[in-house]
């Protein structure tokens, strides 16, 4: 996809995230200061960590909606997984990690707890911004979810979704209304039992939930980072959609790749019958990329090759140096290759040729 033609919509999730995470943290700083709860403090220090991360997946979208270059021909998609990346690190070592500290310093040295009734005031406010930015978040996953998952359930369409603004914030969101219940949890049960090491071991439990949380989101962040490509599901429909045309032979494996959240670059290679003309061959490829890109839109950059047969073509053999796939069997390579659209230049230039010449140009894949 161009970067005249890549989405520009907002990315509503973190805006609605930044503005929670803002007027929450500030709040429970405060409150964390007067009542010295330990819970409270890396409640506070989980929501300006979150303001952070909403900044730096801003930034991302910013960056990845940079035109192509010459030295980036498929745009900068791919630089919003980074930035996702360095979210989920800040998550594991600034929440996860101060708040582990933090239970730790607490437990060693515990210290009684002030009137807790500010920190249930500030837990319950928490919930109520921390509940709405969920609820905007959540609502524009399943939007995209009703676009793309095509009836998986909600839980499967999350852990494959591709869109980093959504699928962490939610992830953020979730696990700070989980948190509020630890603290709060923790705060009464330290307040009524008179044991402030309580606290200490929910301000622990909150570190352990972020880091978890964290593990999660680099393990999305890795995977489109190096590369992953369409489900297997996805590649077997591709195939069929090709084999639905008598003049392909077999097909090469599909290898794909995301270039951002709603971009897919992907190569095919199709070998055709020794019959097939290269102008039917190239009205074919035409077809067969419109078909895939009308089912999956997501796959903006769709590249197919031609391989003539350089052995027993009836074997589906070629030279290619992958497998094929025709029908149950895999034949073994024995072909060339050509570029489907160096071919069909080569066929217009032939033609050309043929009319200066004035004759008529006869089929440029028959014989």
């Amino acid at each position: 996809m161009t970067p005249e033609t890549r989405s520009r919509e907002s990315p509503l999730a973190v805006y609605g995230a930044i503005a929670a995470n803002v007027a929450v943290a500030a709040t429970k700083f405060g409150v964390a200061a007067v009542t010295g709860s330990s819970a409270m403090l890396s409640e506070a220090i989980h929501s300006a960590v979150d303001t952070g991360n909403g900044l730096l997946l801003l930034w991302g979208v910013h960056s990845s909606r940079r035109p192509a270059s010459a030295m980036h021909p498929f745009g900068h998609g791919r630089e919003l997984y980074f930035w996702s990346l360095i979210v989920a690190v800040l998550i594991f070592g600034l929440g996860g990690g101060m708040s582990f500290y933090e239970g730790v310093r607490h437990l060693r040295h515990p210290q009684p707890l002030g009137d807790p009734f500010w920190n249930y005031v500030v837990l319950g406010a928490a919930m109520v911004f921390e509940g709405a930015s969920f609820a905007v978040a959540w609502r524009e996953f399943r939007k995209q979810a009703r676009k793309q998952a095509r009836n998986r359930p909600l839980w499967k369409a999350l852990r494959m979704s591709k869109d980093p603004t959504t699928y962490t914030v939610v992830a953020e969101d979730g696990a700070a209304l989980v948190g509020l219940v630890i603290a709060a949890i923790g705060i009464a049960l330290a307040h009524v039992l008179g044991r402030p090491e309580i606290d200490g071991i929910a301000s622990l439990l909150i570190g352990l939930l972020l880091a978890g949380v964290a593990v999660l989101l680099v393990r999305e962040a890795r995977g489109l980072l190096v590369g992953e490509g369409v489900q297997p599901a996805t590649a077997a429909e591709i195939h069929a959609i090709a084999r639905q045309h008598a003049e392909v032979l077999a097909t090469g494996p599909v290898r794909s790749m995301y270039l951002g959240p709603a971009e897919a670059l992907m190569t095919l290679d199709l070998q055709f019958r020794p019959d097939v003309p290269a102008r039917r061959a190239a009205e074919v490829c035409e077809a067969v990329r419109d078909a895939v890109r009308a089912r999956y839109p997501m796959l903006t950059e769709v590249h197919l090759g031609l391989m003539t047969t350089g052995g027993d073509a009836a074997t589906g053999t070629s030279i290619a140096g992958d497998p094929l796939h025709s029908g149950p069997r895999h034949a073994r390579p024995q072909a060339t290759h050509l570029s489907y659209r160096q071919q069909r230049r080569g066929t217009r230039a032939r033609a050309a040729h043929g009319r200066r010449r004035g004759s008529t140009p006869g089929s440029a894949g028959g014989s």
